[in-house]
């Protein structure tokens, strides 16, 4: 067996955490991370998700492999999730945004950017939110603020969602890649991803999970710097897929990303990628037949 299916084979779970602070914790539920200061938390145990498209997906069946309860929803109601969650299995349920928002340790935010200012602030006040929406103007129409190069879209989010602990993460690779290229640690062709957020604790909880998931982290400090894995930056993505093969239309080009299993882009790529990269005009083109 490789290392990708310790990650994707869903029926060989291993807890996101070890030793005696795993015992404590499952012996003793008074002593799990549901209280509201984010400073105390140890490593969540639930991951909940606002938006369950194509990144939400494998971010479910990654934590599910990896032991994790995961708690999905969406716009359209638990109901149209059924058929997902039950391939996740029972470590997995559905929900409606706010009810992931109160039950995730983590939540994950994964929705068009468009729809930002939808999500719930009561709910997730307290938590660390962990945003990986980026700025499409042909999906998301024109925010004069990220235009104009005043905010980040993570600060967007941050300011819409006062109380929470936004972190930018898991934004600038695809979902077939993010599945695939989950690597035990220690693995030599364990991959990276950058993240970024206003908090240090917050930020270290992203990075406990992302390593739980499969990653190495490489911070880039406060979300006024997540401009550094949006689109069109050089870790945007490219890294992870490899060469593009030649002749491959418009067209063409979404399904090949969508299949393509990647390839592995160590931490010290991601850093070099992170600190040497050019701010631009902000947001994205999404490629021909990606979802609007």
């Amino acid at each position: 067996m490789d290392a990708t299916s310790v990650f994707c084979d869903t029926k060989r779970r291993r807890p996101p955490f070890g030793g005696a602070e795993a015992v404590r914790l499952r012996h003793h539920p008074s002593s799990a991370p549901r209280r509201r200061k984010r400073r105390e938390r140890v490593m969540p145990r639930t991951l909940g998700l606002i938006g369950s498209g194509l990144i939400g997906t494998s971010l479910a069946r990654l934590a599910v492999a990896a032991g994790m309860e995961v708690v999905l929803s969406n716009s359209r109601g638990p109901e149209s999730l059924a058929e997902l969650v039950g391939t996740l299995g029972s470590g997995a349920r559905a929900a409606v945004p706010e009810e992931a928002a109160e039950a995730g340790d983590l939540v994950v935010v994964t929705i068009p950017l468009r729809a930002y200012d939808r999500l719930p602030v009561a709910a997730l006040r307290g938590r660390t939110v962990l945003d990986t929406m980026n700025y499409y103007p042909q999906r998301d129409g024109r925010i004069a603020e990220l235009d104009a190069g005043r905010l980040t879209t993570s600060e967007l989010v941050q300011r819409h969602l006062a109380g929470a602990s936004v972190v930018k993460v898991f934004n600038n690779i695809g979902s077939h890649q993010l599945l695939s290229l989950a690597r035990p640690a220690g693995a030599a062709d364990r991959s990276a991803l950058p993240l970024a957020g206003d908090e240090e604790p917050a930020r270290r909880e992203a990075a406990r999970l992302l390593d739980v998931l499969g990653y190495d982290a490489v911070d880039m400090g406060p979300l006024a710097e997540s401009w550094r894995s949006e689109p069109g930056t050089p870790v945007y993505t490219r890294p992870y897929l490899g060469e593009t093969p030649p002749g491959l239309t418009a067209e063409e080009y979404f399904p090949w990303f969508l299949r393509n299993p990647g390839r592995p882009v160590p931490a010290s790529l991601v850093r070099e990628l992170t600190e040497t990269a050019v701010r631009g005009p902000a947001g994205g083109v999404l490629p021909a037949g990606a979802a609007r």
